[in-house]
Parts: structure tokens; C-alpha cells; sequence
């Protein structure tokens, strides 16, 4: 009995020394959501889930967690790494099941602002986004219920969750809660498109040209062309919270929008997702199928079908008068390439303070 009352003050000892060393590293108090006032406010925050320095610090231990999935080798970072702008360079993700998912994987960028998550808009908030990869049996395919009970086995996440949350207990609510935080802070706002938008910088001719063709719609009576690429993909945020059928050949294995509303007029749509870093995030639209931005423009240029519930924006576009496409040349189209590479922001993907953090969560 001695014995056994020395291991247990033993182990209390250890979790009260981690618990304060614990404390003195997490950064602690409100954390402040720092962006242009161009982007605007238009977010919600859940009430019961309010911005904490130490719940993004527990967020982003999360997020760059193996043992969330069944076969401890795969987390959120898997499928969205910093260096791609939280994409993972691949037509499909390849999950647990080694099987492809079904859509390609969308960036993280700016997700602040989005208010209906996912290619087809099914989740309306962060909490329940990062709920669905963590359980999908092609993804992470681990219930939240055996995740909780591999965190409570490790050294660190018990004291960690304690610090963080006051609480012994770790549930799934707490997870999801977390991680949400951490990826409401994945803000990409320090782009050469941007300092030019703040008066800092100028940009080259190309690249101006391109910003026009990108703002403008073709007006060929008026003598002036565009590409009219404002009207889905927005302005500062390069982000409009829209879904639309692109002008693809519609697959009736996936339609999109449709899944979640069951309205014909959803079919094969899918979220306009944002252009932000889109130079990093190849390869491209909801099924991975261009590899290049020159591939994604020829299509926008050339290749539009007219099928049902072609997006409005897209349809009777042309720089020529009553052409049939867009009609962009090589150069426009070479402009556009050139303005689209403003938006890579090299601070977002370098930015410490969303980099896989140094382990020491192992069981």
C-alpha cells in the first residue's frame, strides 16, 4: 500500500509540474484577429467559443496531430500544409483507407470569412468543419469518442486541457472547438496584391493589366476587354461566398450543391473558393482535374459548356462581338497568370505561428 500511495503522489507531483510548466509557456488571454479593414467584418464568432490565445495555441497542437486518426499517422496538416497554403498538391487526398477522397482539397486561407465550409457549403461553421475529415472513414476515419481517449493515455494533453479548458475530461466538443480557433487565425493578408491595395508598393505592367482584365467584363461595343473574373472571385479577399456550375462536363457521381439542398437548381454547382496563394494550391476546381492556371484559363476562355444551370456570369461572355468564348489572347491570358501570382503571400505560408509545433505529445 505504501508502495502504491508513493506512485501515486508521484504521478500527482508530475502532472502539477507539467501543469505549471505548461502554464508559463501557453500564451494566454483574448486573441486579437489582426487584418485589412478592406476585408471587412462580416464573420461570426460562436458565442460559446470565443477567440483565446491558448485555446489557438491547443488548436494548433490539434491540427498537426496524428493520433486523431485510426492509424496515428494522419492529421489535418496531412491534407493542408503550410508550404502549399494549406492544400496538399494532389488531384484527390489520400486518407487512412488509402483510398482518394472524393473532392480535391481546398485551401484554409481566410476561412474567417466563409460561412458555408466545404466544396458543397455543407457545414456553417468551423466547429462542425473540422468534424467531418476527422471521422470520415476515407480521411482520418477515428470517432471523436476514440480520439478523446488516445489524448487522455499521452503525457501532455491532460495537463494541456486542464490549462486551457479547466477541465479533466477531454471531449469531443473541446477538439473541434479548438481547432476551429486555430484555423479562424490562418489569415493571408500580406500578399504583393496587397501592399499594393495599402499604397506600399506599384505593380508591373503585366500585372496591372492583368488586375484590369481580372475587374473588368468584356464590352467589345465599348472597346473594352475583360474577363470579368471579379464577379465570382470578389475583390481585396479574392472571396465571394457564391456556388457555381462552371461550364464542366457535369459528373452525376458528384453534383455538388445539390447533394445538401436536393434543388435542381444546386446541380453541380460548388463554392467559388478563393484565389488567394492559387499559384501554390495546384491542382485546381472541386475534382482536381487542371493542373495549371493556364489550364484553368483555357477553360474559362475556350472550353465553357453549355450545360443546365451554366452560371449566369458565365454565359454570353466574349471580347468579341457576338463571339462564342471569351476570346482572351495569349498575352491577356499571360496577364492574367501574372496578376493572379500577386496574390501568393510568402509571409502566410512561412508564419511561424501556424507551423507544425515541436513534439512532445507522443504516448
Amino acid at each position: 500500500m505504501k508502495r502504491k500511495a508513493r506512485a501515486i503522489i508521484c504521478i500527482g507531483i508530475l502532472v502539477l509540474t507539467m501543469a505549471s510548466a505548461l502554464k508559463e509557456s501557453i500564451p494566454q488571454g483574448a486573441y486579437v484577429l489582426e487584418y485589412p479593414k478592406n476585408f471587412g467584418s462580416r464573420y461570426t464568432i460562436p458565442t460559446d467559443n470565443q477567440m483565446r490565445r491558448e485555446v489557438v495555441y491547443l488548436g494548433r497542437m490539434l491540427f498537426y496531430e496524428p493520433l486523431l486518426s485510426a492509424n496515428n499517422k494522419i492529421s489535418c496538416a496531412s491534407c493542408h500544409q503550410q508550404r502549399l497554403a494549406f492544400t496538399d498538391g494532389k488531384r484527390l487526398s489520400i486518407g487512412v483507407s488509402g483510398k482518394t477522397t472524393k473532392r480535391n482539397s481546398m485551401s484554409l486561407a481566410n476561412l474567417l470569412w466563409v460561412r458555408q465550409l466545404f466544396w458543397d457549403g455543407r457545414a456553417s461553421n468551423l466547429e462542425e468543419q473540422a468534424m467531418g475529415p476527422l471521422t470520415h472513414p476515407d480521411e482520418m476515419a477515428q470517432s471523436l469518442a476514440v480520439s478523446c481517449q488516445k489524448l487522455e493515455k499521452t503525457k501532455v494533453y491532460p495537463a494541456l486541457f486542464w490549462e486551457v479548458f479547466h477541465t479533466k475530461k477531454i471531449t469531443p466538443e473541446l477538439i473541434t472547438k479548438s481547432i476551429a480557433q486555430f484555423e479562424r487565425t490562418l489569415i493571408s493578408a500580406n500578399a504583393k496584391y496587397d501592399q499594393y491595395l495599402a499604397g506600399t508598393i506599384s505593380l508591373n505592367h503585366q500585372e496591372s493589366n492583368g488586375l484590369k482584365l481580372f475587374s473588368s467584363l468584356p464590352q467589345p461595343e465599348n472597346g473594352v476587354r475583360g474577363a470579368g473574373c471579379v464577379q465570382c472571385h470578389g475583390g481585396a479577399k479574392t472571396y465571394i461566398e457564391l456556388f457555381h456550375n462552371n461550364g464542366l462536363p457535369i459528373d452525376e457521381r458528384d453534383l455538388g450543391r445539390f447533394e445538401i439542398t436536393q434543388n435542381t437548381i444546386d446541380k453541380a454547382r460548388f463554392r467559388a473558393p478563393t484565389l488567394r496563394n492559387n499559384a501554390l494550391t495546384a491542382p485546381y476546381m472541386h475534382d482536381g482535374r487542371f493542373k495549371t492556371l493556364e489550364e484553368v484559363l483555357d477553360h474559362y476562355n475556350e472550353h465553357i459548356e453549355s450545360v443546365p444551370n451554366l452560371s449566369p456570369f458565365l454565359k454570353n461572355n466574349s471580347n468579341e462581338k457576338n463571339g462564342k468564348n471569351l476570346a482572351l489572347t495569349v498575352q491577356e491570358k499571360q496577364d492574367l497568370i501574372a496578376f493572379l501570382h500577386t496574390l501568393t503571400d510568402s509571409s502566410f505560408i512561412q508564419n511561424p505561428a501556424f507551423a507544425n509545433p515541436h513534439k512532445i505529445n507522443q504516448p
